[in-house]
C-alpha cells in the first residue's frame, strides 16, 4: 500500500472501495501537493488603474473585476479576455453577482456612498439603477445565498442596511455601537469595513470595523423599536486585544467557512480563526479574566496596513487560509495548525484582493497593479526562487516568532509592470480615507422612507 496521506494512497483507497468518488476528488484537490504547485498562469489585462475587487460567479466560469478606473469587466477565464466590460457609474469598492440571475444581475457599492444595481440585457447592454446615495462610504456588500433579491451592506457611519431589489428603498437594520466596556455600548458608532454572511444560515451575518470585535448578528432577532444600536448574538476577539488601547487595532476583512467558522484579518496584526467556542458571550466573558478565553488559531507573517484587506478560505473543504499582503505577496496557510505554506509575489507593492475559484484549485489576486493574476497548479510564468533575506524582507518575520525560517516558504515570480505612473497615482488614491465624525448625531433623516417598506 502506498504511503499514508499521499495522492497514490487515496487512489488506492478509491480503487478498493474505501473512498467514495466525491470524497476522493475533494481529498485530491485539497492536497498540499497542489498548493505547492500553484503558479502564475494568466494575467488579465484591460483595466487602466488598480483593481479594487474580485468576485467569481457560482460556477466559476466568469470572474468579475472592478477597477479604480470605474470600469467593471466580466472575464472568460479560459480565453483570458473580458466577455463584457462596462462603466460602473461611479466609484466601486465591492461588486457581487446576485444568485440565480444567470449572472445578469450585479450589485456594487463605493466610497462615493452609492449602491447600484446593474442589469445585463441581451446583446451586452447594461442598465444601472442607483439604489442608495449615502453621505458615507459603503465598503462592502454581502449577498444572501440562494436569493436573487436580497443583500446586506455596511456603511462607514456604522449603519448596516438590508436591500431588497423588489423594493424601492433599503431597510436600515441598526447602527453598530462602540464597546466602552464589554457588554455595554458607549453611544458612539464604529466605522464599518466589512460584512459577511454565514453560508449555512443566511440570516446570520458578521460585521467588523475600527475596533477589536467581530460581531455576529441574526437578522431575525433585530428589533427596530428597542434601540438604534443592534445587539449582536455573539462577539469575537483574541484575548490579548480585548479592550486594547492601541489606535491601530481594527479588522479589515471577514470570511465564513462552509462550517460556519469566521476568519478575521486584523490591521497591523494577525489573522484569527473563530468558531462558536471562542464567543465572548458563550464564555461569560469578564474583562479581568481574559486569559480564560480559548485561544483562536492564528495565521502570521503577512502585512496588513491598508483599511481594506481581503481574507478567504481555500480548498474544497476550506483546508487553507489565503490573504493578500502589503509586501506584495499572496500568503497561504494550513488552517488546522496555522503553518505558512506559500508566499507568492503577486504585486510590486500590495495585494488587496484574493478570491478562490468555487470549484477548482485556482486563486485570483489583484492589488495596485492594473492586471488580475490567476494562480493554478502547473508550470508557471517565469518561475524563480525567492532568496529570503530578513534584512531586505522583514515583513515575513513580523509577528511570527524568532524561530521562524521563511526561506522554504517564499516564492517569487518575475513581475514587470508597464504602468508605474498609474500605480503611483493609485497608491495616493488608496491612501485617501473618508473621515467619520464619531460625535455626529444619528443621521436617521438621511434614511427616511427606508423602513416604510420593511
Amino acid at each position: 500500500m502506498p504511503a499514508e496521506g499521499t495522492r497514490m494512497a487515496r487512489l488506492w483507497e478509491r480503487e478498493v472501495g474505501r473512498l467514495p468518488p466525491r470524497r476522493f476528488a475533494g481529498a485530491v484537490r485539497a492536497s498540499e501537493e497542489f498548493v505547492h504547485s500553484l503558479g502564475l498562469q494568466k494575467r488579465l489585462q484591460k483595466h487602466k488603474r488598480c483593481v479594487d475587487t474580485l468576485s467569481f460567479n457560482s460556477s466559476g466560469s466568469l470572474l468579475m473585476s472592478a477597477s479604480h478606473d470605474q470600469t467593471i469587466a466580466l472575464w472568460n477565464l479560459e480565453e483570458a479576455v473580458p466577455r463584457l466590460m462596462f462603466q460602473a457609474g461611479g466609484d466601486v469598492s465591492d461588486a457581487e453577482f446576485m444568485p440565480l440571475s444567470d449572472d445578469r444581475s450585479i450589485v456594487t457599492c463605493g466610497a462615493d456612498g452609492e449602491v447600484r444595481h446593474s442589469r445585463i440585457r441581451e446583446g451586452g447592454c447594461v442598465f444601472t439603477d442607483k439604489l442608495a446615495d449615502l453621505r458615507y462610504a459603503v465598503n462592502k456588500l454581502a449577498v444572501e445565498p440562494g436569493s436573487p433579491h436580497t443583500f446586506f451592506s455596511c456603511v462607514e457611519d456604522g449603519s448596516v442596511l438590508l436591500f431588497d431589489l423588489r423594493r424601492k428603498y433599503p431597510t436600515k437594520l441598526f447602527k453598530c455601537g462602540e464597546v466602552r466596556r464589554f457588554g455595554f455600548l458607549s453611544g458612539r458608532t464604529v466605522i464599518l469595513r466589512a460584512i459577511a454572511v454565514d453560508p449555512r444560515n443566511p440570516s446570520c451575518f458578521a460585521v467588523c470595523g475600527c475596533d477589536e470585535y467581530a460581531r455576529l448578528y441574526d437578522a431575525r432577532k433585530i428589533s427596530l423599536e428597542i434601540s438604534t444600536f443592534g445587539v449582536p448574538v455573539e462577539q469575537f476577539c483574541p484575548q490579548h486585544l480585548v479592550s486594547s488601547d492601541s489606535k491601530r487595532d481594527g479588522i479589515s476583512g471577514l470570511a465564513f467557512s462552509h462550517a460556519g467558522e469566521l476568519l478575521a484579518s486584523y490591521s497591523y496584526e494577525n489573522i484569527y480563526l473563530f468558531s462558536r467556542e471562542h464567543g465572548l458571550y458563550l464564555n461569560d466573558f469578564e474583562e479581568n479574566y481574559s486569559e480564560k478565553l480559548p485561544v483562536p488559531q492564528t495565521f502570521k507573517g503577512h502585512e496588513n496596513m491598508q483599511p481594506i484587506k481581503g481574507v478567504s478560505f481555500f480548498g474544497p473543504n476550506c483546508d487553507y487560509v489565503i490573504s493578500g499582503s502589503d509586501c506584495g505577496h499572496v500568503f497561504i496557510w494550513r488552517k488546522k495548525d496555522g503553518q505558512l505554506l506559500r508566499a507568492m509575489q503577486a504585486d510590486i507593492r500590495s495585494v488587496d484582493c484574493v478570491e478562490q475559484h468555487p470549484t477548482e484549485i485556482v486563486i485570483a489576486s489583484s492589488g495596485l497593479e492594473t492586471d488580475v493574476k490567476i494562480w493554478a497548479p502547473g508550470d508557471s510564468e517565469n518561475p524563480s526562487t525567492y532568496n529570503y533575506d530578513p534584512d531586505t524582507n522583514p515583513f515575513i518575520i513580523r509577528g511570527t516568532g524568532s524561530d521562524f525560517d521563511g526561506s522554504s516558504y517564499i516564492d517569487d515570480v518575475d513581475m514587470h509592470s508597464s504602468g508605474d505612473d498609474d500605480v503611483d497615482d493609485d497608491e495616493e488614491d488608496k491612501e485617501e480615507e473618508v473621515g467619520v465624525d464619531e460625535d455626529q448625531k444619528d443621521d436617521e433623516d438621511d434614511m427616511e422612507h427606508m423602513n416604510d417598506d420593511r
